[in-house]
């Protein structure tokens, strides 16, 4: 199968299919993507503007708007390669994987590309949201392209690491939950991460999302250039340096080790 048959079974077979056949969950999904938009804005509208201008916001429906987008990148990719994972050991064909053509790596690609059309989908309806809340957007998109690829490669290198932690724990991931649950409060998704103690804020400071959601929210709203965002750029750089290397290496460690103790397909 060429790339554009795994691109159609994994994308659109896999994907799109299963998760229209299951309307309620579909349902779901979309209110779990427009429920917080509301919430954070009559949260926001509240407080009023007096407020949240103190802790350096100038206009908090724009704000989470950004962040509300782009976390889900974060906490969808992570969870779907390791639910994939987690459901091909329940089904017994991880096996099927590791001796096709496709291999262990070529599966976690392609699991992937669902997340991130499903999350692309989710930005773009939360931010069509912001525009009917009177978010003005002043969009630079070469900065946008830039910053949410290496968001993207920066995901993809913890996800890897998820993925190993699932194929040694099988159940009870750290991984997974730190960035599925903490996201929202130490990446300044909803609020400024200035507001955090300063040794929670240092923690913020450990993850991609912070950096990119900053660079994010100066490309979207004020239309800012790679060269006025060079320092985050750098920052993410560094980060995929990191991430990547060692996310190949503790998935590729994590398979190997379950061949040799026959563990593949425990659950």
């Amino acid at each position: 199968m060429g790339i554009s048959g795994k691109l159609y079974s994994f994308l659109y077979l896999r994907g799109f299919k299963v998760w229209v056949s299951y309307r309620t969950q579909t349902v779901l999904t979309i209110l779990g993507w427009v429920l917080p938009v509301f919430t954070y804005y009559f949260t926001g509208t509240s407080l009023g503007n007096k407020l949240v201008t103190e802790v350096g916001v100038s206009n908090y429906t724009a704000f989470f708007t950004v962040g509300l987008a782009f976390q889900g990148y974060v906490s969808s990719v992570i969870s779907t390669i390791s639910q994939r994972l987690r459901n091909e050991q329940l089904y017994g064909t991880i096996e099927y994987y590791v001796i096709s053509r496709t291999g262990t790596f070529g599966f976690l690609l392609y699991s992937a590309l669902w997340g991130l059309v499903l999350n692309t989908i989710n930005a773009i309806v939360i931010l069509s949201i912001g525009i009917a809340l009177n978010v003005d957007y002043h969009v630079n998109v070469i900065s946008v392209i830039v910053i949410l690829v290496l968001l993207i490669f920066s995901t993809l290198g913890i996800g890897m690491i998820a993925g190993a932690v699932t194929m040694i724990t099988k159940q009870g991931n750290p991984i997974s939950f730190f960035f599925n649950t903490f996201t929202n409060l130490l990446g300044g998704t909803v609020f400024p991460i200035t507001v955090l103690p300063i040794y929670v804020r240092y923690i913020s400071y450990g993850i991609p999302l912070t950096w990119a959601l900053s660079a994010l929210r100066g490309a979207l709203l004020n239309g800012s250039s790679i060269s006025n965002l060079l320092q985050y750029v750098i920052v993410l750089v560094i980060f995929n340096l990191i991430l990547i290397p060692l996310g190949v290496f503790s998935y590729n460690y994590a398979f190997k080790k379950a061949r040799e103790r026959g563990t593949l397909g425990e659950y």
